[in-house]
């Protein structure tokens, strides 16, 4: 990935394309040397860079940015004023936050930058990012979805318990259930969803569980993950009521069905990607595709796309972004065969009621797992029970 920008530069004609970079910051979070770095990756990022603030937002006044990337302290206002001024100015800009270590950032910053890094900032972390917000950019090409999402006064803030998990189990292996238990405890409110879910008799058998290594064990680490991802993404769904319950029912039955369609190396993908695919019916001013009535809602953006965007901005692999953009019509999506946006397109449809592509499905060799996975989605329905999600 992070050679990916400059391996495109070389062997893509791309015409006038610019990404316009602002970086915002002293020596100390931003060195010469790290910007210098950046500026040699492609020759299509255009990259400035200043200390202060004021000229900052002189700059973000005067011409539009693809990318703003702030430092925690700045010599003459707080960051937070900066990332306003570009929400307001430029709300299609994506906005990246420097985080210092071991220093929780203000709660205004976390309601206002798309995505964190952590300083001392690195060169891959860096590039990662960058590079992935550019293509996410070339893979919903929608001035109209991005402006839309970058007016919102407040996302939907990245999954951090998840992330941290993730980075536990991806750094060693034979993470042990105390170990999770410990992790998931530092949030109460997500362990005592986890716990609510684990009792559920959708998945107790019968026998209550109190504590949250059990539940681990139980479990196991790729539903554990799906719980806490869900508990943490529908937590800010405004409707505490049978609508948020059925939205999260569903996506965690879509998220079961997709993991069993796909191979064992692809499955997490397609499992995360199915659970996330109606992230997008969490913001504001999107509408619901499945919605008759919403489909012809002139611009206003549709909620595959608008749940891709955002978690484009949070950095999630591009497979899952694919998979959720492009759910309704799998056929979009960059390979030719049945992967993650197929499994997310099946197993959203089947749990939703919605009709499958059958056309998209015999093309890629899968029409003869329909009715299997049509009596999947039925026996995992039937199965599930109304345990509402605190």
């Amino acid at each position: 990935m992070i050679g990916s920008a400059a391996a495109r530069a070389r062997t893509v004609d791309r015409g006038e394309y610019r990404v316009h970079i602002l970086f915002v910051g002293g020596e100390d979070s931003l060195p010469t040397d790290l910007i210098d770095l950046v500026a040699g990756v492609d020759d299509a990022w255009q990259i400035q860079h200043v200390a202060d603030g004021g000229t900052a937002m002189a700059i973000v006044a005067d011409a539009p940015l693809d990318v703003v990337v702030v430092a925690p302290t700045l010599p003459d206002m707080p960051a937070a004023t900066l990332l306003g001024q570009v929400r307001a100015l430029r709300p299609e800009t994506s906005r990246i936050a420097l985080i210092a270590s071991q220093q929780a950032p203000p709660v205004r910053v976390l309601s206002l930058a798309h995505r964190f890094l952590p300083l001392p900032l690195s060169e891959e972390a860096l590039l990662e990012a960058i590079g992935s917000l550019e293509e996410l950019r070339e893979l919903l090409d929608n001035p109209a979805l991005r402006e839309c999402i970058g007016r919102i006064d407040r996302l939907p803030s990245p999954p951090q318990t998840y992330l941290a998990l993730m980075q536990a189990l991806e750094a060693d292996e034979d993470t042990s259930a105390m170990d999770i238990a410990r992790l998931i405890s530092g949030d109460p409110a997500i362990a005592a969803k986890v716990l609510q879910l684990c009792n559920s008799a959708y998945f107790s058998a019968g026998r209550t569980l109190t504590d949250l290594r059990s539940a681990v064990t139980r479990l196991g680490q790729a539903t554990l993950r799906d719980l806490v991802l869900a508990s943490e993404v529908f937590s800010h769904a405004g409707d505490d009521g049978p609508g948020r319950y059925a939205l999260q029912q569903r996506a965690l039955i879509a998220s079961q069905l997709a993991r069993r369609m796909l191979p064992d190396a692809s499955a997490e993908l397609g499992a995360t990607a199915a659970l996330l695919a109606d992230i997008g019916l969490l913001l504001p001013g999107v509408r619901d595709e499945r919605d008759p009535q919403a489909a012809t809602s002139g611009d206003i953006p549709g909620h595959s796309e608008a749940g891709a965007y955002l978690l484009g901005l949070w950095g999630l692999p591009m497979p899952i972004i694919e998979g959720v953009a492009f759910q309704r019509d799998p056929a979009r999506s960059g390979t030719r065969s049945f992967w993650v946006a197929g499994a997310v397109h099946v197993a959203t449809a089947l749990v939703s009621g919605d009709t499958l592509d059958e056309e998209y499905l015999r093309r890629t060799g899968m029409s003869g797992r329909i009715d299997g996975w049509r009596e999947q989605a039925a026996a995992m329905m039937t199965s599930a029970r109304p345990t509402a999600v605190a």
